[in-house]
């Protein structure tokens, strides 16, 4: 092991989480860290990264198509419309997380999205870290939370978002590219 990525199989050196399994290998190589744009693609991740708090984010990747389906593929104008019956209908669905304070935020957080000035992009992209900034060697290097995860997590929250604390905006910005936590020797870098 170099400077704390591991070499995979397939000869291709990654963040050790990134070769534990064939879904994190897929999602690592191709997803994680790669800039996401717009509205709707953000809403997605805000939404997986919130039904994530407390569980591993494998069990996340294999529901992904699960709450595609659910939430109309994360549409924010038709998951802001989402009533009792639909809460009740996906607190059905076993292709999901079945957790009621979670789909109740995500409606929320659909609700909020839609009534934004600017848009979702503009608001968590104004919080992207600035181009530079050391890789990180070690696992041990990459933050949990950052100052602006703590300040992404405080504008969602005013903007009428739940479960966006700043652990999850730190996740967020990994996953959609606002920071690079790629190890320095991975080759997704």
């Amino acid at each position: 092991m170099t400077g704390g990525a591991v070499l995979g199989a397939d000869g291709l050196r990654r963040c050790g989480w990134g070769d534990s399994a064939d879904d994190y290998r897929l999602y690592h190589d191709t997803e994680w860290g790669r800039a996401v744009h717009g509205d709707q693609a953000l809403f997605e991740r805000i939404s997986l990264e919130a039904f994530q708090s407390g569980l591993s984010w494998i069990t996340i990747l294999r529901r992904r198509e699960g709450f595609r389906a659910a939430f109309r593929n994360f549409s924010i104008a038709e998951v802001a419309e989402f009533g009792d019956a639909d809460v009740e209908r996906l607190l059905a669905d076993t292709g999901i997380i079945r957790n009621r304070a979670k789909i109740l935020a995500t409606v929320a957080n659909a609700r909020a999205a839609r009534e934004l000035d600017g848009g979702l992009d503009e608001l968590v992209w104004g919080f992207a870290v600035e181009p530079g900034r050391p890789a990180p060697r070690a696992p041990a290097e990459v933050p949990a939370v950052t100052a602006e995860s703590t300040a992404l997590a405080k504008a969602l929250k005013r903007a009428g978002f739940r479960f966006v604390g700043p652990t999850t905006a730190y996740a967020l910005m990994q996953a959609c590219g606002l920071v690079n936590d790629h190890l320095a020797d991975c080759h997704a870098r």
